[in-house]
């Protein structure tokens, strides 16, 4: 009686959220290649303007120059000096004043910027957006000034950070060709080098309305917004068509190990690191599934077992950190008492090798199910969360409508496609071990 009373309750918060998640919308593009896409929402008088731009850190600067990492990061900051209307130092004071608030964000694949604003002040969001695509200023007052910022983040989050250098160190040695062996946020070295006309080139080249998608959601009328973008983008000229020709990573066909040191840890770290598919492959939702498997929560596979049984991890984890081209599957613990790295390296193989070799259980399965349940209805909770999902969807997976349709796929995935998902990608002679140790004077 409690196991069907239980699965009454799980059939009926799936359908509720089912009907209940419905986003719709409206994409259409202008003259010079901008993609548009609209969400009319008027429950809260909110509106948020979005461009994302398909640039990121895998977009070297100085025509691919190797030597010239960091830009789209850079740009991120640089893009907030002014125009030639917006004085320099006064775009979030502008913003602010106008009881809005913004900010932005730069991936190894996408750069974003976005205005939350009170819904009457629309027209003034599309500006701002405008101007930074029409007619930034460029020049070396800005650039000096934001790149004293990019090193201070640079200090401040990765250099000073305990682990901050975890992730660069897992992609340097994942990646031997691609781009994505590249710091997101660059070596300041080389944007030291770099020239005032190396950034100019690359705004021309990346930042032109055929290479972004606006997104403006919330408390809109869409044919009044329909004309005001019209007036403030239609009339900013495209850009020659972006081309990408990045190299092939060969498979990984033997265990790579290495060892880095931090001076801000005092506890080791080890990590297990795999080469995996970009993240809009069927394949990339099924490894976000065995992440949650085996990491999410306290109840979780990897945590009950050797955080709480055991007791022999002060954390463990699982991620799949998605990428547009190669994504990257990590397996992480910290010892605690007498376990040693190797220890949990034994003990994260061994679940590994449990979920190769049997199928996880049916009520395991249902619990999976119910927690990306949840995730997609609380990515969509927000009108700017909405706003998100619509322009990512569209710029990196190619289908604006994931919005609506992203929770089939995880539903689709079985038990069967999980075992075959861990076979195919989770093995020792495709990975990186990586041991992250605290740097001692010796």
């Amino acid at each position: 009686m409690k196991s069907r009373f239980l699965m009454l309750i799980a059939m009926s918060f799936a359908i509720g959220i089912s009907y209940a998640q419905k986003v719709d919308f409206e994409e259409y593009d202008l003259d010079n290649g901008l993609h548009v896409i609209l969400h009319q929402d008027n429950t809260a008088p909110v509106v948020t303007v979005g461009v994302m731009y398909d640039v990121g850190g895998k977009d070297l600067g100085g025509d691919n120059n190797s030597e010239r990492t960091g830009f789209a990061h850079f740009f991120e900051h640089l893009l907030f000096e002014g125009t030639p209307n917006i004085p320099r130092g006064k775009w979030f004071e502008i913003v602010s004043s106008n009881g809005g608030s913004n900010n932005a964000n730069t991936s190894l694949d996408r750069t974003y910027y976005f205005e939350v604003f009170p819904s009457n002040s629309l027209e003034l969001g599309l500006w701002m957006e405008s101007e930074r695509m029409l007619h930034p200023v460029i020049d070396e007052v800005g650039v000096e000034t934001q790149n004293e910022v990019v090193k201070e983040e640079k200090r401040l989050r990765y250099d000073n950070s305990p682990y901050g250098q975890f992730l660069f160190v897992v992609s340097e040695n994942l990646f031997k060709v691609h781009p994505y062996k590249n710091k997101n946020i660059g070596e300041m070295e080389h944007l030291d080098a770099a020239t005032l006309d190396e950034f100019k080139a690359y705004f021309k080249k990346f930042y032109a309305p055929n290479n972004a998608a606006l997104v403006v959601a919330g408390d809109i009328d869409t044919g009044k917004t329909k004309e005001l973008i019209q007036s403030y983008f239609g009339e900013i000229p495209s850009g020659e068509k972006v081309t990408r020709n990045f190299p092939k990573e060969q498979p990984i066909t033997e265990e790579i190990e290495t060892k880095t040191y931090d001076p801000n840890i005092q506890i080791p770290a080890v990590v297990t690191a795999y080469r995996t598919p970009g993240f809009a492959k069927r394949d990339a939702y099924v490894l976000d599934m065995v992440s949650a498997y085996l990491s999410d929560g306290k109840s979780s596979k990897l945590y009950k077992k050797m955080v709480d049984d055991k007791k022999m991890a002060l954390q463990v984890g699982a991620i799949n950190i998605g990428q547009q081209d190669y994504s990257i599957y990590a397996v992480f613990g910290l010892p605690l008492g007498g376990a040693t790295l190797q220890d949990l390296i034994k003990e994260m193989d061994e679940e590994i090798i449990k979920m190769q070799n049997e199928l996880i259980s049916e009520k395991d399965y249902q619990k999976l199910q119910n927690k990306f349940e949840n995730r997609f209805v609380n990515s969509n909770s927000s009108v700017q969360g909405i706003a998100n999902s619509l322009v990512r969807n569209y710029l990196l997976y190619g289908d604006t409508n994931l919005i609506n349709n992203q929770i089939d796929i995880y539903r689709s995935i079985t038990r069967e496609d999980i075992q075959a998902a861990v076979k195919k990608y989770l093995n020792p002679n495709q990975r990186l071990i990586l041991e992250y140790l605290p740097e001692t004077k010796e």
